[in-house]
């Protein structure tokens, strides 16, 4: 199959700079990168970039590539194989590229992330100087709309690893030490032949840390770490929504050798009221009314999330007529004044009536219709 330019792919002219065909590449491998794009064809796009940078970025063999082409390039003898593309150098090469460091054994070489999600293996041993930091926790609590309107307090009951008492995290028992693990010699990734690829991996020895624990603490078994149960209390501030999140920084699982505590992120949800509908600080409520209070008007009685509350209803009122009793809401999340309580009335219509009130009804559709012919008249003349 023909082969692209690889200056064409990285969209530059063969007179550019080396910081340009730098700049170029990294635009590409983020916008291609598969962590980022999900699109068909993304990571074959991402490959054919990486592949002309590591061509275009060495001068050796951009110079065969300007007089050869790609056959001056070719992995395999007598060309046609394709560029044979040492990661575990790129691993170093292009560390600056991804915001990670250059070379470094052990370190957990600069874009470590990127090629292990897009090739499947790891870049390297962990950061020791920085440790292992704790695991971010998810809870959830739930509340209803009186809490909403003053606030409340949860406690949540959660189990998380800690560092271990015996051993203060250490994970090595009195008398105990840790020593240089003799499989990385202490840098905590080991490099792998995978084919074509030189990948530079963890160690499976020390997991990566550089150093193994000659006397395990026994309470830890080595790890430095126990699972604990343990209560904690949320505080919820008044005008919280549905959904929201509260977090709780270091209340996560510990952090290894050094390595920060994790937060707990705390999920709050806000049950339904049957009474009301809630529009941000505003509620929604509906009352009904009959007839004869529609048309003469009336003083109405209305339940609040405190209590009731009354209001005046004009004569004339149609079915539907919104009214608001103003600060009878909920109040705002960064404070301010409280919302308003929207109360929405509707016509009755009953389906049974005495005697006496179909009588009083009839008289009443008797007068509408000698009214609307009077009307009809007056219009007509």
């Amino acid at each position: 199959m023909s082969q692209r330019d690889y200056y064409e792919v990285l969209g530059v002219g063969k007179q550019a700079s080396d910081a340009d065909i730098k700049s170029a590449y990294r635009k590409l491998a983020m916008k291609y990168h598969p962590d980022r794009n999900k699109e068909e064809g993304a990571s074959d796009k991402f490959k054919e970039a990486t592949e002309a940078y590591s061509v275009l970025s060495d001068s050796e063999k951009r110079t065969r590539y300007d007089r050869f082409g790609h056959a001056g390039v070719a992995g395999g003898p007598g060309g046609g194989g394709g560029v044979n593309v040492d990661f575990g150098s790129i691993f170093e090469q292009f560390g600056d590229i991804f915001g990670g460091r250059r070379g470094g054994g052990g370190g957990g070489g600069g874009g470590g992330s990127i090629f292990e999600s897009l090739f499947g293996f790891g870049g390297g041993g962990r950061s020791r100087n920085q440790g292992q930091p704790g695991r971010s926790l998810r809870a959830s609590v739930d509340i209803d709309m009186h809490d909403v309107l003053n606030g409340t307090e949860r406690t949540i009951t959660l189990r998380r690893n800690e560092n271990c008492g015996s051993c203060d995290g250490s994970g090595s028992a009195p008398g105990g030490k840790r020593e240089t693990c003799s499989t990385c010699k202490g840098q905590g990734a080991v490099h792998q032949q995978q084919g074509f690829f030189a990948v530079q991996t963890a160690c499976p020895r020390c997991q990566g840390e550089g150093t193994l624990i000659s006397k395990p603490c026994g309470s830890c078994r080595g790890s430095g770490q126990e699972v604990k149960e343990r209560e904690i209390s949320v505080k919820i501030p008044a005008g919280i929504d549905d959904g929201a999140q509260i977090r709780l920084s270091g209340q996560g699982e510990s952090g290894r050798m050094g390595g920060h505590d994790g937060d707990l992120f705390v999920e709050v949800r806000v049950a339904d009221e049957p009474r009301f509908h809630r529009d941000g600080s505003d509620l929604y409520t509906e009352i009904p009314i009959n007839w004869s209070q529609a048309v003469l008007g009336d003083k109405l009685v209305v339940e609040t999330l405190e209590g009731e509350a009354r209001m005046t209803m004009p004569a004339g009122t149609p079915t539907g007529k919104l009214f608001r009793i103003r600060g009878q809401g909920l109040p705002r999340l960064h404070g301010g004044n409280r919302g308003d309580l929207l109360v929405r009335v509707f016509v009755d219509v009953p389906t049974k009536l005495t005697r006496e009130e179909k009588s009083l009804v009839k008289k009443v559709l008797e007068l509408d219709r000698k009214r609307d012919k009077k009307a009809d008249k007056a219009n007509k003349s």
